[in-house]
């Protein structure tokens, strides 16, 4: 009887971590399309469909340039700023060095940005923080630089 409760009880714990691996490869495959779909948005010079990536929140917290902003308005504003048209937009591309799950809904994603532009190429590295919001992947933090 031991000896069949143990089995089942390996069962379930084998049967549990195939479980999460699963998601959480679905999850980095869903977190970037995210990123894959900004590069294409930011790469059209189109900053506000770039932005559905991020929280719409006032809590959305953008670091750069040793600046903190808060808030998803305050950002986008940044963003049209600073890049007025497709000669500062240019085309982006990221390289991913590391996603890695902080808890089921919540991941830390590492790389590299490259802008090739008409005013200069530009490259950088970021560290966001995507959480799991109604069911979509949304940036709540990103530091960049």
């Amino acid at each position: 009887m031991k000896s069949i409760l143990l089995s089942v009880i390996i069962i379930i714990i084998i049967s549990s971590s195939c479980v999460n691996k699963n998601n959480s490869v679905q999850d980095k495959e869903e977190i970037i399309a995210v990123l894959n779909q900004q590069q294409k948005d930011w790469s059209n010079n189109d900053l506000e469909s770039f932005m559905d990536g991020y929280w719409k929140s006032d809590s959305l917290y953008f670091y750069s340039g040793k600046k903190l902003k808060s808030g998803w308005e305050n950002t986008l504003n940044s963003y049209l700023k600073n890049y007025p048209d497709k000669s500062y937009s240019g085309t982006l591309k990221f390289t991913i060095a590391k996603i890695s799950a902080i808890t089921p809904d919540s991941y830390f994603v590492m790389g590299e940005y490259n802008l090739t532009r008409e005013v200069g190429n530009a490259t950088g590295t970021f560290m966001i923080i995507f959480k799991r919001i109604d069911g979509e992947w949304k940036i709540i933090a990103d530091s960049s630089c």
